[in-house]
C-alpha cells in the first residue's frame, strides 16, 4: 500500500492540473463494470471524453508506475447545503414552507391558466399546513418561508404568500351539524356526572377521498424565483405515470433521485397526523428513493416532462399524485 500511496501523490501532481479532473484515489480497478482484485489509481472526472476530442497530453494513461490506472465519471462535485439554506433566486427542489411547518420541497414554478402570474408549486400540508380550509390551520396571504422554518426560515426568509389550495379531507372529522353539537353537549353533561376526566366528541365520516395534496403561493416578486429544477432543468410539458416508467425528482432531503414506477390508479390510506388519516385515490406508487422533506417534490420521466407530485411514503416507496390530477385542481399550467 505505501508503494501505491507514493504513485498516487505522484499521480495527483500529474493529472490535477488537467481540465475536467477533478480527484484521485486508491481504489479497485473495474473492468466492464466489474470490480477486479486490482489496486489502482482512481482518476475521478466531470465527464468522460473520447480520446480523439482530447489533447495527447490530457489522455490518461493506461498505469502509472506500473500502477493501473481507472477513469470514473463523477460530476460536479460541491457541498451538499444548498438545498436547505436560503437561496435567491430560489429554484424548484430546495426547501419551502408556511410558517407553522418544518420543512418540504418547492416543486416546480407553473403558471395560473387566468392570469398567467408566476406562482410556486408545491403540496398542501407544506404551503397550507394540511388545512381542510375550515381549520383555521392557514388561510390565504399566510407567509411562506425558503428555507422552511426547520431548516432556520424566518420572517427575513419571506419568499411568498399563500395564494390557493385544494383542501384536505380526513376520513374522520369535527361535524359542522348543530344537532350533532348539541347533541355532543348533551352527552357530555351526563358523562361528567360519573366521570368528569372524560369527554365525549362527535366525528363524521368523510367518504369522499383526495385526489390530490397541493398548493400554490405568490412569489413576492419575479426576480425571487427561478423555474429551472436543481440539477435537472427545464420543464418540458407534461405527461402521465404508467406501470414501469422510469420517473427522478430534485428534492429537499435526498437530492436528486430515480425510481420506477410500480402502480397507479391506487387508492391509498395516508396518515397526516397521528392518530388521523385521508383516503386518497388515483395515486402512483414509485420506489423512487425520499424522506421526510422531500415532499412537494415535482416527478418527471427521463425526457423531463412533469408526470406527479411527491407528497407521501412508507419505509420503502414512494407516493404521487398525477400531474393532470394537480394541474385540473388548480387550474395551472407549465
Amino acid at each position: 500500500m505505501e508503494g501505491i500511496r507514493r504513485v498516487l501523490k505522484k499521480a495527483q501532481e500529474r493529472f490535477f492540473p488537467l481540465p475536467n479532473v477533478v480527484g484521485v484515489g486508491i481504489g479497485y480497478k473495474k473492468t466492464a463494470q466489474k470490480r477486479t482484485d486490482s489496486l489502482s489509481v482512481v482518476v475521478y472526472v466531470t465527464q468522460k471524453e473520447k480520446h480523439r476530442d482530447l489533447a495527447p497530453t490530457e489522455i490518461i494513461p493506461r498505469s502509472i508506475d506500473e500502477v493501473p490506472t481507472d477513469v470514473v465519471e463523477i460530476g460536479e462535485v460541491k457541498l451538499l447545503t444548498e438545498r436547505r439554506g436560503k437561496m435567491r433566486p430560489a429554484q424548484p427542489g430546495i426547501s419551502i414552507g408556511h410558517r407553522h411547518i418544518t420543512a418540504g420541497t418547492f416543486g416546480a414554478l407553473v403558471r395560473d391558466s387566468k392570469t398567467h402570474e408566476a406562482l410556486i408549486l408545491s403540496n398542501n400540508h407544506i404551503l397550507a399546513n394540511a388545512t381542510d380550509g375550515q381549520d383555521g390551520r392557514a388561510k390565504i396571504g399566510d407567509t411562506i418561508l425558503q428555507p422552511g422554518p426547520y431548516d432556520g426560515g424566518t420572517g427575513d426568509d419571506a419568499i411568498g404568500v399563500l395564494q390557493r389550495f385544494v383542501p384536505i379531507h380526513a376520513e374522520l372529522r369535527i361535524p359542522e351539524c348543530s344537532v350533532a353539537k348539541l347533541a355532543e353537549r348533551v352527552e357530555n353533561r351526563i358523562l361528567n356526572l360519573v366521570r368528569p376526566d372524560y369527554q365525549v366528541q362527535f366525528l363524521k365520516t368523510e367518504t369522499r377521498g383526495n385526489l390530490v395534496d397541493c398548493a400554490l403561493a405568490k412569489p413576492l416578486s419575479p426576480r425571487l424565483v427561478n423555474p429551472e429544477i436543481l440539477e435537472i432543468g427545464g420543464i418540458k410539458g407534461s405527461g402521465t405515470m404508467e406501470p414501469g416508467m422510469q420517473v427522478q425528482k430534485s428534492g429537499r432531503t435526498t437530492g436528486l433521485t430515480r425510481g420506477e414506477v410500480k402502480t397507479i390508479a391506487t387508492s391509498l390510506r395516508v396518515q397526516i397526523a397521528p392518530g388521523s388519516y385521508a383516503l386518497f385515490t388515483d395515486q402512483a406508487v414509485s420506489n423512487i428513493k425520499s424522506a421526510g422533506g422531500d415532499s412537494g417534490s415535482l416527478v418527471l420521466d427521463k425526457d423531463n416532462k412533469a408526470v406527479g407530485l411527491l407528497f407521501a411514503g412508507s419505509e420503502k416507496f414512494t407516493i404521487i399524485n398525477q400531474i393532470s390530477n394537480v394541474l385540473g385542481q388548480l387550474d395551472i399550467v407549465f
